[in-house]
């Protein structure tokens, strides 16, 4: 047992509380994270901040398990902002869109800011409800949101405009969003996921030259590879793969409501 969960009894580890890992360090939590949590007893503050840690270390490898270690963090200091966004954000990212939705609404409550408008609008989405999607869409143009928050704002909407059967609308939404939004005003990342969006709008209506241009446009801004823009190029020029039988479920790339935005 670690020697801050020793400290009081009621820090104990609980029960379906996955246990810290040894060797985490809170220190690597940001300095804001870190001064958020100052404001709790010290020993608690010790446990809530190494789960915050695992859970950000687990997120893009293991999303469950992350967010259960959000989860316990949330128990114990639901209160903080940044607690409840840990386990909004990794509720989100293990497909728990209904749980992520409400720690969202929470943070929303909590904080006052629009920011997590998209986010909200993508998981009602994903729990197959693209009419609040588009509520959240429109309240969102009357909120302001910032360039980049607003480009994700509009593939959500272009999402569930096509899940609504309104592919043409879909397409005009993105297409007017492409022609606007510029990577010199706009985080280049960004910009690289609506090209990518209007990308696959063209191609889901055969128009495949058109497509491959835009994926082509997508690669050059997406220097993270936060898409797969140039595996989509690569199949339309018919480059292909041969992978062993008992891996096939695992090379197709699937495309699903939710998971649109990167919160």
């Amino acid at each position: 047992m670690r020697p801050a969960e020793s400290a009081r009894p009621g820090l104990a580890r609980r029960r379906n509380e996955p246990p810290i890992p040894e060797g985490v360090d809170s220190r690597s939590l940001h300095v804001a994270v870190r001064a958020e949590l100052r404001g709790l007893p010290k020993e608690l503050a010790e446990i809530v901040a190494a789960h915050l840690v695992v859970a950000g270390q687990l997120v893009d490898y293991d999303p469950e398990l992350a967010y259960a270690h959000a989860e316990a963090a949330r128990r114990r200091a639901a209160r903080l902002p940044i607690v409840r966004e840990a386990a909004a954000e990794t509720a989100y990212a293990a497909g728990l869109y209904e749980v992520a939705l409400t720690e969202f609404r929470a943070l929303r409550r909590m904080t006052g800011t629009p920011d997590y408008l998209p986010v909200m609008a993508d998981c009602e989405r994903a729990l197959g409800r693209p009419h609040n999607a588009l509520k959240l869409a429109r309240e969102a143009d009357r909120a302001g949101l910032d360039p980049a928050l607003r480009i994700e704002m509009i593939i959500v909407e272009a999402g569930a405009r096509r899940d609504l059967g309104q592919d043409p609308e879909s397409r005009r939404i993105l297409e007017r969003a492409v022609a606007q939004a510029r990577p010199d005003d706009i985080a280049p990342a960004a910009v690289a996921r609506l090209r990518y969006a209007y990308a696959d709008a063209l191609l889901a209506d055969g128009q495949q030259a058109e497509a491959r241009h835009w994926f082509v446009s997508a690669v050059k801004l997406d220097h993270d590879q936060q898409t797969d823009a140039q595996q989509r190029i690569d199949e339309l020029d018919g480059f292909l793969i041969d992978y062993d039988e008992g891996d096939e479920d695992d090379s197709q790339p699937s495309h699903e409501p939710g998971r649109d935005v990167l919160p």
